[in-house]
């Protein structure tokens, strides 16, 4: 037919067809001008002059421009076809909100919400100082790897304990990311409130050692306060509870400030490695800190009245070094880490105790909000409760309130500088 001889010869809306053998209908790819510019989008053509034969109206594609066999759209401008290529590159925000933490590393994007959630893990070769694996893929090699193989974790209680490891760290979060080392990129991080102004500045470096532009630091405290939506500018106390893996941190913010802040470097994992402990003084085994941490959530406890639970668990003698099972009971779990979570509360009253009397009034009626992945151990609010004689509330996701506020403080990081500077001391 005259059209579809057109199209061949590259005449007006010249492109090509793609129709199936033996058929008289199909796709083709037809090129048009637009102020200027080169368009190409998918149309269907049809030039079968029996319509009992062959139906004229098209298959539906997935949308306007998009290919009739991937059924994806089609880019229909330079710019379009750089982002299909490299997404990352051209979709991810210039602003990232960063929670390295102990346990895990988080990562917010201004208009995207969160794009990274592993543990602040790395798998390294000891002889080459190469990253062999991160996140999750490092968390399932711990005790599987040849001796040239260490599992590092770069941050011990809050802290920078490995800055080349942690700055490395950093540049392979980024790079998971999608952000390479663009030189714009702001970033915001959050610290903990016991941390000195050395592993402030220490934290800082490795985040622009990994390829950030502009680095600013938030609290945690104040960040979890804005992730719950709390009154921070008004003048009202709102007290927040941290139980972290690294820190144990309550703060009271009023007016845009910490009024009063207690930070203990008691954390999950000194629970996970208390039970360790006490497995091995007990029955003679020696279990790793992750097997220990399992016993954490399946069977401690700090209420007083809860059942008795018995567990098996499998480890190695300490004598012989033999494989051996045996078996714990959820007393003796909950023994070793009562002291440690006593200190926790404790913490939480000298809060409180330096808070001004008015402030401290207004946690009677608003009562505390407890975050943090330590808070889900069983007893842990009503052990608070009772220590303090406070309401303790509970939140749904305690792990993620911190890098939520985070992620709030990127729509706004001009007018959010002095909040920023009070950080970076």
């Amino acid at each position: 037919p005259a059209v579809a001889m057109n199209q061949r010869r590259g005449g007006a809306g010249a492109g090509v067809r793609a129709a199936r053998p033996g058929s008289s209908a199909g796709w083709i790819h037809v090129r048009s001008e637009a102020a200027g510019r080169p368009t190409w989008s998918w149309s269907w053509l049809s030039w079968s002059t029996d319509s009992s034969s062959e139906s004229s109206s098209p298959p539906s594609p997935g949308g306007c421009g998009a290919s009739p066999i991937t059924n994806r759209r089609i880019p229909t401008t330079r710019r379009e076809e750089r982002s299909a290529s490299a997404p990352y590159s051209w979709r991810v925000p210039r602003d990232l909100a960063i929670d390295f933490g102990t346990a895990s590393t988080r990562v917010v994007a201004r208009g995207r919400g969160l794009i990274y959630d592993e543990p602040s893990i790395a798998a390294v070769d000891t002889r080459t100082r190469d990253v062999l694996a991160l996140g999750h893929d490092a968390a399932e090699l711990v005790g599987r790897t040849a001796d040239h193989v260490v599992m590092v974790r770069p941050l011990n209680q809050g802290a920078i304990s490995d800055f080349d490891m942690a700055e490395r760290m950093l540049r392979s979060v980024l790079a998971r990311c999608g952000v390479g080392r663009l030189g714009r990129l702001r970033v915001l991080m959050t610290v903990p409130a016991a941390a000195t102004s050395i592993e402030r500045r220490a934290l800082k470096q490795a985040v622009r050692g990994a390829g950030a532009g502009q680095v600013f630091l938030l609290e945690s405290t104040m960040a979890a306060a804005i992730g719950l939506e709390l009154p921070i500018n008004e003048p009202m106390g709102s007290v927040v509870v941290d139980v972290g893996a690294g820190t144990c941190e309550t703060g009271m913010i009023s007016l845009g400030g910490v009024v009063a802040l207690k930070a203990l470097r008691i954390g999950g994992r000194d629970l996970d490695r208390a039970i360790a402990s006490q497995v091995r003084q007990k029955l003679d085994l020696v279990v790793s800190e992750q097997l220990a941490e399992d016993l954490k959530w399946k069977i401690a406890s700090v209420d007083p009245g809860r059942a008795e639970v018995i567990a098996e668990l499998h480890g190695r003698q300490t004598q012989t070094g033999i494989p051996d099972t045996g078996q714990v009971s959820s007393t003796l779990v909950s023994a070793a880490i009562s002291d440690l979570a006593a200190q926790m509360v404790q913490g939480a009253a000298s809060c409180l105790a330096d808070a001004p009397p008015e402030l401290a009034q207004d946690a009677i009626f608003e009562g505390i909000h407890l975050i943090g992945g330590g808070s889900r151990l069983d007893g842990f609010p009503a052990l608070l409760e009772a220590g303090i004689s406070v309401p303790v509330r509970a939140v749904s996701d305690p792990e993620h309130v911190v890098v939520e506020g985070a992620g709030r403080c990127l729509e706004d990081l001009d007018r959010l500088r002095p909040l920023f500077a009070s950080a970076d001391r």
